[in-house]
């Protein structure tokens, strides 16, 4: 199996120096780390845009990067994305920015260089779209309607 290569730019590199590494042979992300130069406080309900300190260039339109928020800090200390997920399309170039979201009632203290969200590289299937007044086949789920998950 052919290991992708994607080309990364380290645009802070007096604070943040080292290339994102798996932390096991088993781990689906890299960790990012908070490429900022003082503690950050973000408030309950506060939204900010936290730097990584790096670029990447995905360069290849079958892969696409995956912004997620880590599931230790989301769960303890309410720390998500203020976007949900944050994609990097593979022809992105500028910095990788994440927007953290306080969704608890304390503070959440970012320190520099802290692993604050994760990087995952996923496969992209481009489509060709077609209309159509009627689908060629019906499934069971053509007629419940947004939220329905078929069960009666």
């Amino acid at each position: 199996m052919r290991i992708p290569t994607i080309e990364l730019k380290l645009l802070k590199p007096e604070i943040f120096s080292t290339l994102p590494k798996y932390g096991t042979t088993g781990a689906a992300a890299v960790d990012l780390h908070a490429a900022i130069d003082k503690v950050l406080i973000l408030k309950p309900n506060a939204c900010e845009l936290v730097s990584t300190g790096i670029a990447i260039h995905i360069a290849d339109p079958s892969l696409a990067g995956m912004i997620l928020p880590r599931s230790g800090l989301g769960h303890k200390k309410g720390l998500v994305l203020g976007n949900s997920i944050g994609l990097i399309d593979s022809d992105y170039q500028g910095e990788l920015m994440v927007s953290c979201w306080n969704r608890s009632n304390e503070d959440i203290i970012i320190e520099p260089l802290m692993r604050f969200a994760q990087l995952i590289i996923v496969p992209v299937v481009q489509v060709n779209f077609v209309a159509v007044n009627e689908f060629n086949s019906e499934s069971e789920r053509n007629i419940g309607g947004f939220g329905h998950t078929g069960v009666k």
